[in-house]
């Protein structure tokens, strides 16, 4: 078994909206598969959220299985989109900021520069 540095993930999709949280892999990975007509076998990490913004679950493809990471905050709570029937790719920075408690969609941040030009 190998640790997966989520950093490091090619694709990091969140699935915006609350989920059932009583799903498990085989249900969770339906729903990227038959809602969104998405491959969960590709290097992706997917997110979900139920009703409570104090937890989620991830699920990653790890080559030779699925690997199903829960989390349950003990102060705080995740500041997860709710557009119903969407799913957004995320930077790790995004990733970052969502597990922190902030919005993905920071108003202010300071962006990478371009390469070879001077302001």
């Amino acid at each position: 078994m190998k640790l997966v540095d989520f950093t490091q993930v090619e694709n990091i999709f969140i699935v915006c909206g609350k989920t059932d949280m009583r799903r498990q892999i085989d249900g969770l990975a339906a729903t990227i598969t038959e809602e969104y007509d998405m491959n969960v076998y590709n290097d992706a990490l997917f997110l979900f959220c139920g009703g409570k913004k104090d937890r989620f679950k991830a699920l990653y493809w790890e080559g030779d299985g699925f690997l199903l990471l829960y989390k349950r905050l003990e102060n705080g709570k995740l500041n997860w989109p709710r557009s119903q029937n969407e799913i957004q790719k995320l930077t790790s920075q995004q990733l970052r900021w969502l597990l922190e408690g902030l919005s993905v969609n920071q108003k202010v941040s300071i962006k990478p520069a371009v390469k070879g030009s001077i302001a």
